[in-house]
């Protein structure tokens, strides 16, 4: 069950990314660009997390999981500091 849950994460993370992208082409506000950017790196947290725990337990990614959860968290702030200027 959990892999499914981990997977449906990931496919949500996925389509808020390219919802947001399609917002962007329409509208060209940066900030959809930058959120899409955030969820694309969170959808491959997911990712990572469903291979780390379901696929390859005996092998850690913690750190790959935090660092790509930690590039999207970076890439939405710099948007929004970005956008204030």
């Amino acid at each position: 069950m959990a892999e499914l849950v981990y997977l449906l994460c990931a496919a949500t993370s996925i389509m808020c990314a390219m919802l947001l992208l399609r917002g962007y082409r329409a509208s060209r506000t940066r900030l959809l660009f930058w959120a899409s950017l955030c969820f694309l790196s969170l959808a491959l947290n997911n990712i990572l997390l469903f291979v780390d725990l379901i696929e390859l337990p005996d092998i850690d990614l913690f750190w790959w999981r935090t660092a790509a959860a930690l590039v999207g968290m970076m890439v939405l702030l710099f948007g929004l500091i970005w956008e204030i200027r």
